[in-house]
């Protein structure tokens, strides 16, 4: 393999195909990065056996070849070289890096031992403009468990059909539930429900490149895989492809959990209430994360009142009050400060509505003047 590209291009994508990279791997191959010439481009790809990502790289192809490489040693060289042209070459399983005054011989491994990349079909399910992605993305993922006691939750329900997408995530404790509109229409007889993991999400929000470019989804259920490939709109790093393996399992219904009704509803500015829920959380860490919130509503000339406290026996306590809009009767609850502080940072909107029915009934967290979002935190059980 002969090869020549800029350093800041390849830099960028070996930044990309790093997310996928394993770290801590009973096969060494996983640590690597694939480097191959595919059709006048540099092809680098990565995988840690449940995703795999894809970058194409615009780059000079003298000749054919390919090379797996330590990612971590490639990755390091590549970004202390400086902005120059970088020639590649390969002899047996070494690679040859070259750039300005600068030189290395790193070596590799056979690229016949590389896990194979999995391929999914090249008609798309469907795609989505990247910011609504993103979007879904960071106000849902979060709220998939972290631990695989219940695989099924370490993932994101994902609905396809129609022009519409349904995603939600669970842990157990809290319910993210988002919709959102589809460039393409799913075809007729062709709608898909999937569990997508929460980590694969997350790492294609990191690597969903700046631009308007279309996310393309392409789902095969039948061989458990999922594949987003994003055309960049950079001249230097084109296509971006990232595999997935999918969640077997039934998610729960999750549907049923959403309280259809409240007796008590408090509108409040969304960062005035996240400032005095992070305030709260100073203490409420001492004291397994309890943050109590009570509401009172207004009367003739006076607005309602959000109050916000928390309160630790070794450390202290604090409160903190907040102007609010309250439909229905005095009410309070309380819930884990983490839990309502990650679901207040994903709200986009200037204010935002807490739903209750009782202390020991779920809270409903929704944007105000948006229906497409919703979140549920369980209650904690306090002593008032």
């Amino acid at each position: 393999m002969k090869a020549s590209c800029l350093q800041e291009n390849l830099s960028r994508g070996l930044g990309i195909v790093g997310r996928a990279v394993a770290t801590r791997s009973t096969l060494p191959v996983t640590s690597h990065v694939l480097v191959a010439t595919d059709g006048g481009r540099l092809r680098l790809a990565a995988t840690n056996l449940e995703i795999a990502i894809t970058v194409w790289v615009g780059a000079k192809v003298d000749s054919e070849g390919a090379v797996a490489v330590p990612a971590q040693v490639l990755t390091q060289f590549v970004n202390s070289l400086p902005p120059d042209r970088i020639d590649l070459s390969v002899s047996g399983r070494v690679l040859q890096v070259k750039c300005a005054r600068f030189e290395a011989r790193i070596n590799g491994l056979d690229p016949e031992d590389f896990p194979p990349i999995p391929t999914v079909a090249e008609t798309p399910t469907t795609a989505m403009d990247p910011e609504t992605l993103r979007g879904v993305i960071e106000q849902v993922a979060f709220a998939a468990a972290t631990d695989d006691t219940r695989p099924v939750l370490t993932g994101v329900y994902t609905r396809l059909a129609g022009d519409q997408g349904l995603f939600a995530a669970a842990d157990g404790f809290r319910l993210s539930v988002r919709q959102a509109p589809l460039l393409s229409p799913v075809a007729e007889g062709q709608e898909v429900e999937v569990i997508v993991p929460a980590r694969a999400l997350l790492e294609l929000e990191r690597i969903i490149p700046d631009g308007e470019q279309p996310v393309q989804i392409a789902i095969q259920p039948n061989r458990a895989q999922l594949l987003f490939r994003i055309e960049s709109d950079s001249p230097g790093v084109g296509t971006i492809e990232l595999v997935s393996q999918l969640i077997q399992g039934n998610f729960p219904n999750f549907q049923q959990l959403i309280p259809k009704t409240y007796t008590c509803r408090v509108v409040v500015n969304t960062q005035e209430f996240l400032k005095a829920t992070r305030v709260a959380e100073i203490f409420a860490r001492h004291n397994n994360d309890i943050v109590r919130l009570n509401i009172f509503p207004g009367e003739e000339l006076t607005p309602g009142r959000l109050r916000v406290s928390a309160r630790a026996e070794d450390t202290g306590e604090n409160v903190g009050e907040i102007d609010a809009v309250v439909d229905g009767e005095e009410a309070k609850i309380a819930f884990n400060v983490r839990y309502l502080k990650q679901a207040l940072e994903v709200v986009d909107t200037p204010q935002v509505a807490l739903e209750m029915t009782s202390p020991s009934a779920p809270g409903v967290v929704r944007p105000v003047d948006q229906d497409s979002f919703i979140h549920l935190i369980m209650p904690m059980f306090v002593t008032w």
